[in-house]
């Protein structure tokens, strides 16, 4: 009994012109939704990574404008303090002096590193946004064209199909994002 009941199904498949066509769409529209999905989870690993980055090189900032501060204290400890030896505590003092100066140079230049990290994070952001959307779009295709299967109805394959192109142009859109 069994196989009759799946020889019929099979059968009902025969007389619907329909069924070849939206199946091929279906299985484009999934080979697509797959690429999108993996372009939108490489793109939001990317921005993790550049994220950790920018983190550290903020720390690394903190860690020098630490020191930047530790020492300043130094040379305006040793303005006011009244030494024995006046010329070794002004030699320290200038020692503290160029440290404070390198430490600045440094805290700048960490600084723009930190920044340029952040951008080129917002941009990995902005194209794994564009890929998801369109992994959205095409995962609603897909659906819209497998009812056209239970419907046997045109204007649902039509629509899965006008549907999946904006998908499309969705995703392709996170590779025009710079």
């Amino acid at each position: 009994m069994p196989e009759i009941e799946i020889h019929a199904a099979h059968e009902g498949h025969e007389n619907n012109p329909l069924v070849l066509p939206v199946s091929l769409t279906i299985s484009i529209l999934a080979v697509v939704v797959a690429a999108a999905t993996l372009m939108g989870h490489r793109a939001h690993t990317e921005e993790l990574l550049l994220q950790a980055q920018a983190t550290d090189q903020w720390a690394y900032y903190q860690a020098k404008n630490i020191r930047l501060h530790e020492m300043q204290a130094m040379v305006d400890l040793l303005s006011v303090v009244a030494s024995q030896d006046k010329e070794k505590t002004e030699l320290m003092r200038e020692k503290y002096k160029k440290e404070v100066e390198r430490y600045e140079g440094d805290k700048d230049e960490i600084s723009e590193k930190a920044k340029d990290l952040e951008k080129e994070r917002d941009v990995l952001r902005k194209r794994a946004d564009r890929f998801d959307a369109g992994e959205g779009i095409l995962e609603i295709a897909l659906v819209i064209c497998s009812i056209t299967l239970l419907t046997e109805k045109k204007l649902f394959w039509f629509a899965g199909i006008l549907i999946g192109i904006v998908g499309v142009a969705a995703s392709l859109a996170g590779f025009l994002v710079h």
